[in-house]
């Protein structure tokens, strides 16, 4: 049963995260851009669980009904993310609770025996980044009409974000957590001139800073528990 929520997390975090366009999260009120998107869930699923249709079919429907519901929510804040997150990972559950043996079954074990651990390495380091990305954002919105930064890097605050939750992950599976101490180090030595000439941007980039390395810590350390189970198996 793990190695099927592995494999169906590791489907959830490319579909929601890195497959899916700007113009399929804006446009989910239309019919087209949602079906698209439903599509490459159905697509993911189905590779991931190396060939099991009933599973992917199940997880594309409840997909389709929890986006559907989302995308008539209004205005998204970070209990909305949640929420909706949340839904797509009790989905995972129930599907693997229906077809425990799904990913066991299919193509993937017979072929690579780390099949599993490594779909669960992979939707560790997706949702440690990507997914991370949209929890700091919704998190410091309320704050970031406080905060003017000139002459910043077009997307410059994102990419360092998207690197410092990956670094974070890759520290830690790799076993040596104690370079996430020297990061955090370093980017507060590259901040403290912009931070010393305001209150209000020192405590910004404390809060984002902490949120983003706790999540990629939470997802780095919860994805090396996954790993050793299914090894473990």
């Amino acid at each position: 049963m793990l190695d099927t929520i592995a494999a169906l997390l590791a489907a959830h975090a490319l579909a929601d995260f890195i497959f899916q366009t700007r113009w399929m999260a804006e446009n989910k009120r239309n019919l087209g851009p949602l079906l698209a998107h439903i599509a490459i869930v159905f697509a993911l699923s189905l590779l991931a669980l190396g060939g099991a249709l009933w599973p992917a079919i199940f997880i594309a429907l409840v997909h389709l009904q929890i986006d559907f519901i989302k995308a008539r929510a209004g205005r998204q804040r970070l209990a909305h993310f949640l929420a909706d997150q949340g839904a797509h990972g009790a989905s995972i559950l129930i599907a693997a609770a229906l077809w425990p043996t799904a990913f066991a079954t299919g193509l993937w074990p017979g072929l690579y025996a780390d099949a599993a651990p490594a779909m669960a390495l992979l939707a560790g380091l997706v949702l440690a980044t990507r997914m991370g990305q949209f929890l700091v954002g919704f998190l410091m919105a309320p704050f970031a009409p406080d905060i003017h930064e000139e002459d910043g890097l077009p997307n410059g605050g994102a990419l360092i974000g998207l690197m410092e939750r990956g670094l974070t992950f890759i520290f830690v599976l790799a076993g040596q957590a104690t370079g996430v101490g020297l990061l955090i180090a370093a980017k507060s030595f590259l901040r403290v001139g912009t931070a010393n000439e305001s209150r209000k941007m020192a405590e910004y980039v404390i809060i984002g800073t902490l949120a983003s390395i706790g999540w990629a810590l939470l997802l780095a350390y919860g994805t090396q528990s996954l790993m050793a189970l299914l090894r473990g198996a």
